[in-house]
């Protein structure tokens, strides 16, 4: 029986636990309200999360696809980063944050972690060419003896990146994906998977199960689950992930 489970939180955010470390993808955690920074496009959090830091229990590892938009990484997620979690994101993010506890990774690099081996792999925040205005972002693979193989895409809006992934790791049997399509002005495409590209993401994978994050609780996702779970039709993979609640993966 697997004892990988997940608990969607909101928006990009959920608790992996797998190899008997609990892990937190892309933590926003804060109330709804909205983010304006000067010469940025306001972001409006439009739910908060299941949980809040305060009862999210035990957390050994933070992954964090990237630290420069509020909605991976809000002001409630930065509190949980500077107790001192391990937190595993880009070179930019590790220079930007906590010091020590914030660990930079370049694509293919790992870290280790009790039992649990973390690959950084590629990611694009966007269309090509858009690195320049969004910035560097990362996505992971989870690797643990006797435990499944887990991609977590975070920002990623690149299929063929997907497919250098996938050539890497063919064995990834459980995929988180945020999809949402997120769109700001001034970009000419999706920020993050599509929810077709979701689709075709899982099948380049191979992936027997897949989450779909990212597709709530933030007014610039342009794609709702409701999307994603078409796109999905007649496939078994996607998993019913409601909001709080632990799924067995």
């Amino acid at each position: 029986m697997s004892t990988t489970t997940i608990t969607w939180i909101g928006g990009p955010t959920a608790v992996l636990e797998y190899a008997g470390l609990r892990i937190i993808t892309d933590p926003t955690l804060d109330p709804p309200r909205s983010y304006s920074d000067p010469g940025e496009t306001t972001l409006v959090k439009t739910a908060g999360p299941a949980l809040d830091r305060s009862a999210l229990g035990q957390i050994d590892l933070v992954l964090l696809s990237h630290h420069g938009h509020k909605d991976n990484l809000d002001y409630e997620g930065l509190e949980l980063i500077a107790t001192g979690l391990t937190t595993l994101s880009t070179r930019d993010a590790a220079t930007d944050l906590f010091g020590g506890s914030v660990v930079g990774l370049d694509s293919w690099e790992t870290h280790e972690l009790g039992p649990v081996t973390v690959t950084a792999v590629p990611a694009l925040h966007g269309p090509p060419g858009s690195e320049s205005l969004v910035g560097r972002v990362t996505g992971f693979v989870l690797q643990a003896p006797g435990e499944p193989t887990v991609y977590v895409s975070g920002d990623n809006a690149s299929i063929p990146l997907v497919e250098q992934i996938a050539s890497s790791f063919p064995d990834v049997a459980i995929a988180l994906l945020f999809a949402g399509a997120a769109r700001v002005p001034g970009i000419d495409g999706a920020l993050t998977l599509t929810s077709p590209d979701a689709v075709r993401a899982a099948a380049i994978l191979g992936a027997r199960t897949v989450v779909g994050l990212h597709t709530a609780d933030w007014e610039h996702f342009s794609e709702t689950r409701a999307q994603l779970e078409a796109a999905f039709a007649g496939s078994t993979v996607l998993v019913d992930t409601p909001r709080g609640v632990t799924v067995t993966l």
